[in-house]
Parts: structure tokens; sequence; C-alpha cells
């Protein structure tokens, strides 16, 4: 059992796919990594030495990821915000940050569609 920069490695993947379960790590980094460390993409978890183990953990401490990383991305937001940026406020206020349009789409960052119409009752004639 694989355990890398605090996380598990799954059991029985190939170490290319179980390198990119640490946040930060894709595929592309994944492969640089292993290609470093000289170890077959091919290779499964469960079947590295401990000394390739360690060669992986040595290579991916070189990098940011895991907390390191969420930390550093969480106080670049941060910033933007407290020098009141226009990417900052989009934050604050969980919106697009990127240019996309929201007049229509958005409705993850927007929520339930809310019309005028809906839940007003009719007048009936009585």
């Amino acid at each position: 059992m694989a355990r890398i920069a605090g996380i598990t490695l799954p059991k029985g993947k190939r170490i290319e796919i179980a390198l990119s379960y640490l946040y930060g790590v894709g595929r592309p980094l994944s492969r640089t990594i292993l290609e470093n460390c000289k170890i077959d993409l091919d290779t499964k978890t469960d079947e590295l030495t401990p000394e390739q183990e360690q060669k992986i953990r040595d290579a991916v401490a070189k990098f940011q990821v895991e907390g390191d990383l969420k930390r550093q991305i969480a106080s670049n937001i941060k910033r933007l915000q407290d020098i009141g940026t226009y990417r900052g406020f989009r934050h604050r206020r969980r919106l697009p940050v990127r240019g996309q349009r929201t007049k229509t789409n958005a409705r993850t960052k927007r929520g339930k569609r809310v019309t005028m119409g809906s839940g007003r009752l009719k007048e009936s004639k009585t």
C-alpha cells in the first residue's frame, strides 16, 4: 500500500494513474515524475518496491501538491479580494471569474433558476 504526500494510492492501478490521485498532479506531471525515477508507467501500485516508493516520494516532494498548493491558491484568491480587484469581487460573490456570460448559463454558480411567474397563484373568479 503506497502512501505518498499523505495520500494512500489505490491498489491494483497503474502507477501513472494512481499518482494523479494527488491534488496538483495530473497525467503529464505523473509521467514526468516516473520518467525521472526510471519507473515503468505500467507498473501497478502494489508491485512497487520500497526503493521505488521512496524515489517517487522524493520526486513528488519537489513539487507543490496537496495542502501546500491548496493553501497557496486560497491565499492568492484572498489577496485578490483584499486589494479589491474585479476578479476578487467575482470570487467573493461566487460568480464566474474568467469572463463567462451569466445572463444564460452559469447555473451551477448562480443556483436554481428563478422566474417571475414561478410560485404565483392565478386569480380565479368566484
